[in-house]
């Protein structure tokens, strides 16, 4: 089984991340920030992903630390549960519509962090989720997760669903790049590694 369980704490925050990458259970989220909540199961649903998150952070100064904390966590826990990456898909595309709105996530998981983040996000807050902190849970993902990913809000009006459909994309694309492809032998890469 392809897991990892990685903790994290700092004077800011203490973090416990749990996930499987070949069981779609258990999903239980507890960031103390309800909207993020929200994001990380639509994540873990839409990216058939078993992800426990167990945070505490200094809510009363703001969301950002423990919102980027479980990011840098999340990554660090893709990382380990891939192992040496033999046998993945290794790239993954995701287009998610809501409504108004459409968003595409573009992962390859080469080894290398780099984050293009495209998105207009009109409203300040989501219930006590600041929305500008969004870039900063993709970067802190992709940089501890050793991937690429370029994420846009293509299109939309209503800054929930443009969140909502970034998270749910960057699912189904890590869904995609995770995948066991029985035809792939070896590392999908002609240098023989990422």
């Amino acid at each position: 089984m392809r897991t990892a369980t990685i903790s994290r704490q700092t004077g800011e925050t203490q973090i416990e991340v749990s996930l499987n990458l070949d069981a779609s259970q258990p999903i239980e989220i507890n960031s103390g920030i309800g909207f993020l909540d929200h994001m990380l199961t639509a994540f873990a649903k839409h990216g058939r992903f078993g992800l426990t998150v167990k945070a505490k952070g200094d809510l009363e100064v703001d969301p950002h630390h423990t919102t980027e904390d479980i990011g840098i966590v999340l990554g660090q826990c893709f990382k380990a549960a891939l192992g040496d990456k033999a046998g993945i898909e290794r790239f993954g595309t995701a287009f998610v519509p809501l409504d108004e709105t459409l968003s595409r996530v573009v992962i390859d998981l080469s080894g290398r962090s780099y984050l293009v983040f495209e998105a207009t996000l009109e409203n300040p807050k989501l219930g006590g989720y600041d929305t500008e902190v969004t870039e900063d849970f993709f970067q802190a993902f992709a940089f501890n997760a050793e991937l690429n990913c370029h994420a846009a809000v293509l299109y939309g009006r209503n800054t929930h669903h443009k969140v909502e459909t970034l998270f749910k994309a960057l699912g189904r694309a890590m869904r995609a790049a995770v995948t066991i492809n029985p035809e792939i032998k070896g590392i999908p890469s002609t240098k023989g590694v990422i």
